[in-house]
C-alpha cells in the first residue's frame, strides 16, 4: 500500500498536533504538520517539511509502532533523507518538538548550544541505533537532528482530522510489515509524499499534488491546502488547525513556507534574472501561482500552548500593553536596561554558559559569576529552584517575553503563555519592583 522509498522533500511538510496534549481524547486523530523552512537550504527552496502526528499510535522503538497506552501522547512520523538508511522514523510528540521528555522541561529560551546539548542527550538515550557516536564518543553530524527539537528550528502548522482506532491498527500493521529502507527521491518520494500517503490511508484521495503550481512535485504546502479543502467538503468530520510557535531564543527564525512556483515568483534572486531573460515565461508563472498556488496557513489560528492545549493568540492591543509594561518593569529594576538591551545581554550570558542537566535531569545552565559557579534552571520545572543570582533568572524570563511580544504575522505565543510568563517574571522580581 505504501511505496518503499524515502524522501526529505527539500523543505517538507510538518505534520501537526492538535488536541494532542489532552491525556484522554474522545477519538483518534491524525494531524498533518506543515513546518516552515530554516537554514540555508530552507532559504534556497522554501518548501519546508511535512510530517504526521498520530495521537493513538506510539513507538515501541523509533522503527516499530504499537498502540498507545493510557496517558501516552502519540508519535510524529515522517520520511527523512539520509537518516540511518531508514524510510521513516517515529518519535514521541514532546521529544520531537522540544528534545525533552516532559512538557514542563521545555526551555524558556534556547540558543544553538543548548539545543545541540538537549538533542544529543536524547540521542544517547533513545537513538544510538540510528545515529551512533562517532570516533571518540562524539555527537555525529547529519540529518538525525531533524528527529528531535523541531520547534527550536521552526514554526509549524497543524491540520488535525478525526480517524478511527481500527484504521490506526491497520496502519501499524502495514508499516511494521513493510521494509523500512530508504529510496528517497525529491521529485516523487519525499517527506510530503509520505505524509500524503499516511493521510490518504485514512481517507483515500484526500490529498494530492498540484501539477501546475508545483511542477508535479508533492510539496508540504500543497498537501496542507488540499487537507483544508477536504475538511471543508466533509464538515461531518472533526477538523482543527493551529500554530506551533518556534521556541523563543537566539536560534535563527524560520521563514514562510512556499510552493515551487511561489518560490520562483516571490524570490528576487530567481525572479529578476528570469523576468529579464524570459518575460513571457515569468508572466505565465505568476498567473499559475495566482490561480493555483495561493494558500495562507496562518488564517484564524489557535496556538499550541506549551504542549498543554490549544489557546487563542495574544491580541494586538494586549501585545502593545505588555510591551509597555515590560519596559516599565525592567526600568524599575535597572534604569539603564530596556527590553531590547536585556535580550542582547541575556544572549551574551547564555553564550558563555555551559548547558547541563540538574540532579533531576532537567535542562540547566552552568554559569560563572566572578570566581563563583552557579546553576540556573531554564525550564518552568526548575527556574525557581536554583543557586544562581535572581537577576539571571529575571533576565531569562524577560528575554522570553521580549521574543513573544515582537510584532509578527504569525503568533509567537498564546495569550495564556504570555500571561503565565508575565506572572513568572513578577515572581522572580523583588516585591517592590513588581507591577500589579
Amino acid at each position: 500500500m505504501f511505496k518503499r522509498r524515502v524522501t526529505s522533500c527539500f523543505g517538507c511538510l510538518l505534520v501537526a498536533l492538535l488536541g494532542l496534549m489532552h491525556v484522554a481524547q474522545a477519538h483518534a486523530s491524525a494531524t498533518l504538520l506543515l513546518e516552515e523552512p530554516y537554514g540555508r537550504l530552507g532559504a534556497f527552496t522554501g518548501q519546508g517539511h511535512a510530517a504526521v502526528y498520530l495521537d493513538r499510535v506510539c513507538a515501541k522503538t523509533p522503527l516499530v509502532l504499537r498502540r498507545c497506552r493510557d496517558g501516552e501522547a502519540g508519535v510524529v512520523i515522517s520520511r527523512y533523507n539520509r537518516v540511518g538508511g531508514y524510510d521513516w522514523v517515529a518519535i514521541p510528540l514532546i521529544p520531537y518538538l522540544y528534545a525533552v521528555e516532559s512538557r514542563d522541561d521545555i526551555p524558556l529560551f534556547a540558543d544553538q548550544k543548548l539545543v545541540a546539548f538537549l538533542r544529543d542527550q536524547y540521542r544517547r538515550k533513545h537513538l544510538e541505533s540510528i545515529a551512533p557516536d562517532v570516533e571518540g564518543g562524539e555527537m555525529p553530524v547529519g540529518n538525525w537532528t531533524q528527529l528531535v527539537g523541531s520547534a527550536y528550528d521552526r514554526t509549524s502548522y497543524g491540520y488535525e482530522i478525526e480517524t478511527s482506532e481500527t484504521r490506526d491498527d491497520e496502519l501499524i500493521e502495514v508499516l511494521n510489515a513493510q521494509s523500512n529502507r530508504t529510496h528517497y527521491w525529491t521529485f516523487s518520494s519525499n517527506c510530503a509524499d509520505f505524509a500524503k500517503e499516511i493521510i490518504n490511508f485514512y481517507y483515500p484521495r484526500a490529498l494530492h499534488r498540484n501539477f501546475l503550481a508545483d511542477a508535479a512535485i508533492t510539496t508540504p504546502k500543497q498537501i496542507s491546502k488540499s487537507m483544508v479543502k477536504f475538511a471543508k467538503r466533509h464538515p461531518e468530520l472533526d477538523f482543527s488547525s493551529y500554530v506551533i510557535p518556534q521556541v523563543p531564543g537566539s536560534t535563527p527564525r524560520s521563514t514562510p513556507v512556499r510552493g515551487v512556483i511561489e518560490s520562483l515568483v516571490k524570490t528576487k534572486k530567481y525572479l529578476v534574472p528570469l523576468a529579464y531573460l524570459q518575460p513571457v515565461v515569468t508572466a505565465s508563472l505568476a498567473l499559475v501561482y495566482m490561480g493555483n498556488g495561493r494558500f495562507d496557513p496562518v488564517r484564524d489560528p489557535m496556538v499550541l500552548n506549551s504542549g498543554r492545549g490549544l489557546k487563542p493568540p495574544l491580541a494586538a492591543d494586549e501585545r502593545r500593553t505588555y510591551q509597555s509594561q515590560l519596559q516599565e518593569l525592567l526600568s524599575r529594576t535597572n534604569p539603564e536596561l530596556n527590553s531590547s538591551r536585556n535580550l542582547k545581554e541575556w544572549g551574551r550570558v547564555q553564550a558563555n554558559a555551559v548547558p547541563e542537566l540538574d540532579e533531576e535531569g532537567r535542562p540547566a545552565l552552568q554559569l560563572r559569576v566572578g570566581e563563583e559557579v552557579f546553576e540556573l534552571g531554564v525550564s518552568r520545572s526548575n527556574i525557581l529552584t536554583n543557586t544562581a543570582p535572581a537577576e539571571l533568572a529575571q533576565q531569562l524570563v524577560a528575554a522570553r517575553l521580549e521574543e513573544e511580544l515582537k510584532r509578527s504575522p504569525v503568533p509567537k505565543a498564546s495569550r495564556a503563555d504570555v500571561i503565565s510568563d508575565w506572572k513568572l517574571l513578577q515572581q522572580l522580581l523583588p516585591t517592590e519592583a513588581s507591577l500589579n
